[in-house]
């Protein structure tokens, strides 16, 4: 035993496995788990912009589909239409067939609520055929021209570009482009100027110096007693629109000047131009409350002899002579 005595030798042996794992490359699971992640948010992401473009195309193609119901309806109801027919504007059933077919897009984005458009057509089926005078260019644009045939109707829209492309797509259309110089945000300060005597509710608008005033129209437009006067124009949803004060009082001014009873209707009334401008030029006590609905207001204004030419409104002065 004492032989085998001595150095002795000590050898270390590195563990393999840590050897292996030091050597090998790291595991791809956290990377695989990253990958994974991401193409399900894209693939979520393609999902809700197909679902949004979906839901977009559903509303265009409604409303699309509506507008073209109507423009061929009217088409047919001029092309059909005998001479007795245009004489005393469209069959009975022909005009609400028109309004049913304008009435169901009413749900469409884009499209005139339902209750405003039967309203509108309700005036129209006791003044047509008519001198109609439309103030904005839209989707409702055939439905107005058809339910007045056998009547004159304008259209006035601030757009020229528009006026054109709907001139080319309705062969015989009469529009006219208007050029505005109010904004909305102008509101208050255009009303105090309204009040001003250059601003009158009779006089001829061709050479007024109201501010508020249209008087770049063809002059013979000037010169009609119009029936019926639907203001749906221009623009009005932002503070730079150009807001309807011109269209409304221009609206106020031409009825009371030319025409004789004249049915004015203003569009989107709930908010707050419309609603102003309609108490300060149509005044309260023209408004006829059974065709009226919320965003729709609808006004019965009195011209010639009958009308005030020192206010807008309230009566004329005791004794005097208009």
């Amino acid at each position: 035993m004492k032989g085998m005595a001595g150095p002795r030798l000590l050898v270390v042996h590195t563990s393999s496995n840590k050897a292996a794992n030091a050597m090998s490359p790291p595991s791809p699971a956290p990377f695989l788990g990253l990958s994974r992640c991401l193409w399900l948010m894209a693939f979520l992401a393609l999902l809700t912009c197909a679902s949004l473009l979906t839901v977009f195309s559903t509303a265009r193609a409604s409303a699309a589909a509506a507008y073209q119901a109507t423009t061929l309806l009217a088409a047919a109801a001029a092309s059909s239409s005998g001479g007795a027919a245009a004489a005393g504007g469209l069959p009975r059933y022909v005009f609400d067939a028109l309004v049913q077919y304008a009435a169901a897009a009413g749900n469409a984005t884009g499209c005139m609520p339902e209750p405003d458009v039967r309203a509108i057509a309700s005036v129209l089926r006791r003044r047509a055929p008519c001198n109609l005078l439309v103030f904005g260019l839209g989707g409702e644009t055939p439905l107005w021209r058809a339910l007045n045939h056998g009547g004159r109707t304008v259209f006035l829209d601030e757009n020229p570009f528009y006026v054109e492309h709907l001139e080319g797509r309705h062969p015989g259309l009469e529009a006219y482009d208007v050029a505005y110089a109010t904004a909305v945000r102008e509101l208050p300060g255009l009303l105090d100027a309204a009040r001003a005597a250059e601003c009158r509710p009779v006089q001829n608008l061709l050479f007024s110096e109201c501010r508020l005033a249209i008087n770049d129209l063809p002059n013979q437009l000037y010169d009609v007693a119009w029936d019926v006067i639907l203001v749906d124009g221009p623009r009005g949803f932002a503070e730079g629109s150009p807001g309807r004060m011109s269209a409304i009082y221009s609206a106020a001014v031409m009825a009371r000047t030319k025409g004789v009873e004249t049915e004015v209707l203003v569009h989107d009334y709930e908010r707050e131009v419309e609603r102003a401008c309609g108490r300060e030029f149509l005044c309260e006590e023209n408004m006829v409350a059974a065709t009226s609905t919320p965003s729709l207001a609808h006004f019965r204004v009195r011209g010639g002899a009958a009308a005030n030419r020192d206010a807008f409104c309230g009566p004329p002065p005791a004794g005097k002579s208009n």
